[in-house]
């Protein structure tokens, strides 16, 4: 989860200029209307169960949608141009708190240093996040159990992206440090995904795939180019591996969202941002695929499959 990954200075520069001993729900109410969370996230086929599980516990904290708060959806769809006009627009809204993803928290930054900003999806911007390689190199190891005589896995990854070229890296080195070589695809449009599969030759055993808006957007074509070459793929969330990826690790999404929650609560009843624990994700999750696996023709050893938190069959 973003919390832990911003050094302390910076995250409390971030939203410090929020800090205001008198509620923000107050004050909203006040001016006759409903304290207002604006929400900017990627593609919303694949935000919405995750923003499902941040209203949910919303609703646990007493704050319910559309009757004691509002939410304003917006998404970008992989494009980066969009981040800045939803910046714009939640300024002029006058939202009370924003919640996004790392890759749009910096452009909200440059819109506002009053309006409070809550970032989930995201490692470190300022440098490499221990925790995040770590967690590459535990979820290639299981990639290693499962796939025999692993040896090539290429990286796919939007190089448009920084955070997304920041996570590619790290898998890189966790894949040397683990003997395994490895090599990008690098992608910056949804135009440039059929040739980088064509770049790809008989020795690649699987694929690493780095997730981010782009990717997203265009993950049922991803999945049917890596599908047709018989390619196991590896995500780091399990909404993925639903689209046939054959597995994924990594941070629990739903809890990061839920977590999330609990923080914007705390900032709409008054609490100074800078003031905030930063936090690091302590749920991960690990999901397999046994249809993808069967079709590609891969038995999922019996200790893997014990580690699973789910599996889809």
């Amino acid at each position: 989860m973003h919390f832990g990954q911003l050094k302390r200075r910076e995250f409390i520069t971030l939203l410090g200029g929020a800090a205001t001993a008198w509620p923000l729900a107050a004050r909203a109410q006040q001016a006759g209307r409903l304290p207002t969370i604006g929400l900017l996230g990627g593609d919303a086929s694949v935000w919405r169960s995750w923003t499902a599980v941040f209203v949910a516990r919303l609703r646990e904290l007493g704050w319910i949608e559309d009757r004691t708060v509002a939410i304003e959806y917006r998404w970008s769809e992989g494009r980066l141009e969009r981040i800045a006009e939803v910046a714009a627009e939640f300024v002029r809204l006058k939202v009370d708190v924003i919640l996004t993803n790392n890759i749009s928290t910096p452009t909200m930054k440059q819109a506002t240093s009053v309006i409070p900003i809550v970032f989930v999806l995201g490692n470190d911007p300022v440098g490499v996040s221990t925790q995040q390689t770590e967690t590459a190199s535990k979820a290639l190891g299981l990639l290693r159990d499962i796939v025999p005589r692993l040896g090539r896995v290429p990286i796919l990854a939007n190089t448009g992206n920084p955070s997304a070229v920041r996570q590619a890296h790290e898998v890189q080195g966790a894949a040397n440090a683990l003997g395994l070589e490895s090599v990008a695809l690098e992608i910056r449009r949804a135009e440039d995904i059929a040739p980088a599969f064509a770049t790809l030759n008989v020795h690649t055993d699987a694929l690493n795939i780095v997730q981010d808006a782009l990717i997203t957007a265009n993950v049922v074509r991803i999945m049917t180019f890596a599908l047709t070459a018989r390619l196991p793929t590896i995500f780091h969330s399990r909404e993925f591996v639903s689209f046939g990826g054959l597995m994924s690790y990594g941070p629990s999404y739903p809890a990061q969202f839920r977590r999330a929650a609990d923080l914007v609560d705390k900032i709409l009843r008054g609490a100074k941002p800078g003031d905030i624990p930063v936090e690091q994700p302590t749920k991960f999750d690990l999901v397999i695929n046994l249809i993808t696996a069967k079709a590609l023709g891969i038995t999922i050893p019996s200790n893997v499959l014990a580690l699973a938190d789910e599996v889809i069959e």
